[in-house]
């Protein structure tokens, strides 16, 4: 994490039931970034957002 300039990062469980979904700029929604192990995602019942206003 510190290649890409972060001072602190946090390693998550990053298991089955992970899922990255990204909004890009400019785009109205956001799509899945990773493969699921099982080849579909998981419904799972809680989730951490990050959220990035305008600079």
């Amino acid at each position: 994490m510190r290649s890409f300039g972060a001072d602190a990062a946090v390693n998550l469980d990053g298991g089955g039931s992970s899922t990255v979904a990204v909004r890009e700029p400019g785009q109205t929604a956001a799509t899945a970034r990773n493969s699921p192990s099982d080849g579909t995602e998981r419904l799972v019942a809680n989730g951490i957002g990050i959220f990035v206003g305008k600079h």
